[in-house]
């Protein structure tokens, strides 16, 4: 590496680990940050150095940018890597840096604002003729959602402007819950985003949720096909899948507009863009960019053998991708990958307390990416998500049967996990043999709860 001597990290937990893994594969120093709470986390031991950013909750410490770019600072780090979540889409933290001469490992402050904002998004998908729903501009008026109702009749489903995740959004199935559901959302994306603007789409009843992993350099955007991301609950995802069983044409055509996208954005680094294909339509319509590396990479990396944080880094330091043949890798294998957090599934609530005793076994094909040992504390700060499992199989089918037998030999104790959650979903009919959607996947899961 050339530019690139010293990474700081802007996050914690499993995905701060695995980026100092890449990081000390390529002889790059790393610094990790941490909260109070988290002086004693994996990523703080086994950074090269570490520096305390601020008390428990997250706009104090890994929210806090004064404190985070002082540390970088004061470390002499070269550049910032920022994970996902917390401040990976602030295109104004990317600003900051780099008004600090520290390398943002990521895509444009340009690209972060452009790709963020839902509407504009959609609107430069419209440009260039890829397929959107029909949806109305950011609206803060009710009125206007009836208007696109009386158009386009229900069901209809309400989302932020400036966020996802399943905050501020509300599917409206019946007209008289439009007011109270209009609000909430409202309420929601202010509170979250600090955005309170909204718009209304047409509800695709029968969705996949298909994703487009990619990887850019400053000359060209590369694919590294697909994941689909369709079980969800509450428009949370739990199981995601590379890449998935859509017919071989639509999966194309998803790749191409998804790389004429990127193209158009002139984007560099990593990014997903996200479609919605409709099962009873056979079309497919963009819906939204996320311009960071995600929580289901790895996924990816295990069907394509590829290590997406190196190609970033890579790609921040200012090399070319074109000697790792990115157009030419095929797909090998089939990969799910399941969160498993500590929680009671049943009432969705996270499970706080001590992990007393924690057990991942070795097997082939399978990658757990995690940052908990015996004693770790789940607090009611931070996301409750203990570990990532990742199995490959042969073939879709093979990859159940196989996380089916690693599962039943996973140990967590010490708090509730979602672990019997997770095998009763992969081993429901529906699940197995794909006959199931974003939308009708709840009512699934309502009652794989009650079994």
């Amino acid at each position: 590496m050339d530019k690139i001597k010293k990474v700081l990290i802007a996050n914690r937990g499993e995905i701060a680990l695995r980026i100092i893994r890449t990081l000390k594969e390529l002889d790059i120093k790393s610094v990790a940050i941490y909260s109070e709470v988290d002086k004693d986390s994996l990523h703080v031991k086994f950074a090269d150095e570490a520096v305390c950013i601020g008390k428990d909750e997250v706009s104090s410490s890994y929210l806090n940018i004064p404190n985070i770019i002082s540390a970088a600072l004061l470390t002499n780090s070269d550049a910032i890597h920022p994970g996902y979540g917390f401040l990976s889409e602030n295109y104004k933290f990317a600003e900051i840096c780099r008004s600090h001469d520290l390398i943002f490992i990521g895509p444009s402050s340009e690209s972060i604002r452009d790709m963020g904002d839902k509407i504009k998004a959609k609107e430069i998908a419209k440009k260039l003729n890829v397929p959107t729903i029909p949806s109305t501009d950011a609206i803060r008026d009710i009125d206007q959602a009836k208007k696109f109702i009386n158009k386009y009749g229900l069901p209809v489903i309400i989302k932020a402007a400036g966020g996802g995740g399943g905050r501020g959004m509300r599917i409206i199935y019946n007209i008289n819950e439009l007011e109270t559901k209009f609000i909430q959302a409202t309420n929601e994306a202010k509170n979250f985003f600090n955005n309170p603007d909204v718009y209304i789409e047409k509800l695709i009843t029968n969705p996949k949720h298909i994703e487009v992993q990619i990887i850019g350099d400053k000359k060209r955007p590369y694919h590294l096909y697909e994941r689909d991301c369709s079980v969800q609950r509450r428009q949370q995802k739990i199981i995601e899948e590379a890449n998935s069983l859509i017919p071989d044409n639509i999966r194309q055509s998803i790749l191409n507009d998804a790389l004429k996208i990127a193209e158009y954005m002139k984007y560099y680094s990593a990014g997903t863009i996200e479609f919605l294909y409709d099962l009873d339509t056979n079309e497919y319509y963009f819906m939204e960019m996320n311009t960071r590396i995600q929580v289901e990479h790895p996924a990816t990396e295990m069907i394509t053998n590829t290590d997406i944080v190196k190609l970033q880094l890579l790609v921040a330091d200012g090399y070319s991708l074109d000697e790792f043949n990115l157009d030419n890798i095929k797909v090998d294998g089939y990969a799910i990958e399941v969160r498993i957090y500590a929680e009671d599934s049943v009432r969705l609530a996270p499970s706080i307390g001590t992990i007393t005793k924690v057990y991942f076994p070795n097997f082939t094909n399978v990658r757990v990416d995690t940052a908990v040992v015996n004693g770790y504390n789940v607090t009611q700060f931070y996301d409750n998500m203990i570990a990532k499992l990742i199995v490959k199989g042969k073939n879709r089918l093979d990859a159940i049967k196989r996380l089916n037998i690693y599962l039943d030999q996973v140990i967590i104790e010490g708090v509730k996990t979602n672990i019997e959650f997770l095998k009763k979903i992969i081993n429901d009919p529906n699940y197995i043999d794909y006959k199931y959607n974003t939308l009708t996947l709840d009512n699934m899961l309502k009652e794989v709860v009650k079994v």
